[in-house]
């Protein structure tokens, strides 16, 4: 199977979009929800969707490999955000602009805003880097429509803030715990220790009982559970074709319907995306198909000095789990 290209920032919906008044069902602090129209993004038309790769768009916290200090490093995502000022300024624009239609890529369009790139937002840590596709005017990274400016921070051992990050990824080992398809079997899932060499310059997404309420029922608060998924690595068996109403019917009829949403990687190197809510439908179902997949460990058993999960994995390798919600390090677990 082809590499799929790492998920951008911002990746726009498969279809254009209108806003309506009502409070976001996905983001507590967005008074709208945006809502898929009928009508195909003209970009999906020009990038030939129906030809595009379909693969599973997970909840969880977007993550990256690079180099930090010369090693491949787990970053965490982190926007750089308006101060306190910048940001009333903005909404006051965005308010006086606002229109009920939006068509793709932006949600608001706020042409007449200007930013002071230097002075109106707030600090980020030293290492901070901006996302790739971010545009830079006086060399200066420039915010999206939403006045963010998505970027990284390399994870740190010590900074609590991250310590579910740091409970999936060994830096000194460079080896991080990563779940996906197992290569002989087709629904099979495996958790797998993975060099970080192996995951340079991807995007993947951190998914577990601490992360975004825990849609996949992983693990427990006694003993969480945690991992990450390389973006594009979930592929969809037989997706429904790129049709506003089939796609509708699919995520309410199809087991393998039961996802977040899904993001398609088309040939020429375009990503497009719908999500449930896009579409007026409720997430998480009762049992999102990730949860009822099997899973098998394969951790070896050489991890010593390794820590946190890693141990604890390890003694697990070998052992198959018939759903993702019961792999547990518990002596009897199922």
């Amino acid at each position: 199977m082809r590499r799929l290209g790492a998920v951008q920032h911002k990746v726009p919906c498969v279809f254009l979009t209108e806003v309506t008044e009502e409070r976001s069902r996905k983001r507590d602090h967005q008074p709208f929800q945006v809502i898929a129209t009928e009508e195909l993004n003209p970009v999906a038309l020009e990038s030939n969707v129906d030809c595009a790769v379909a693969t599973e768009k997970l909840d969880g916290t977007c993550c990256y490999v690079t180099h930090h200090r010369g090693q491949p490093h787990l970053w965490a995502r982190l926007d750089r955000k308006p101060n306190k000022q910048a940001d009333k300024r903005f909404k006051k624009h965005q308010h006086s602009h606002r229109s009920g239609k939006v068509l793709f890529p932006v949600q608001f369009r706020c042409s007449g805003f200007e930013w002071n790139l230097e002075e109106d937002f707030k600090s980020v840590p030293e290492a901070w880097i901006p996302a790739h596709r971010v545009k830079h005017h006086g060399g200066h990274p420039v915010p999206d429509d939403h006045g963010h400016i998505p970027g990284w921070v390399p994870v740190e051992t010590d900074n609590k803030q991250y310590c579910w990050h740091s409970s999936v990824v060994d830096q000194d080992a460079g080896v991080a715990l990563v779940l996906r398809p197992r290569a002989q079997g087709e629904d099979l899932l495996e958790v797998a220790l993975v060099p970080l060499t192996e995951l340079v310059e991807q995007t993947l997404e951190l998914i577990g009982t601490n992360i975004n309420g825990n849609p996949y029922g992983m693990g427990s608060k006694k003993q969480p559970v945690h991992a990450l998924v390389a973006h594009g690595s979930l592929l969809l068996r037989d997706p429904p074709p790129v049709d506003f109403q089939q796609l509708r019917s699919w995520f309410q009829e199809s087991p393998e319907g039961r996802v977040e949403g899904i993001v398609w990687h088309c040939n020429d190197g375009t990503l497009l995306k719908v999500h449930r809510h896009h579409l007026g439908l409720r997430w998480p179902p009762a049992e999102p198909s990730l949860s009822a997949r099997p899973v098998v460990v394969s951790v070896p058993r050489t991890t010593e000095g390794l820590h946190g999960p890693f141990p604890s994995f390890s003694r697990l390798n070998g052992r198959c789990f018939s759903r993702l919600p019961l792999v547990s390090f518990h002596p009897e677990a199922p």
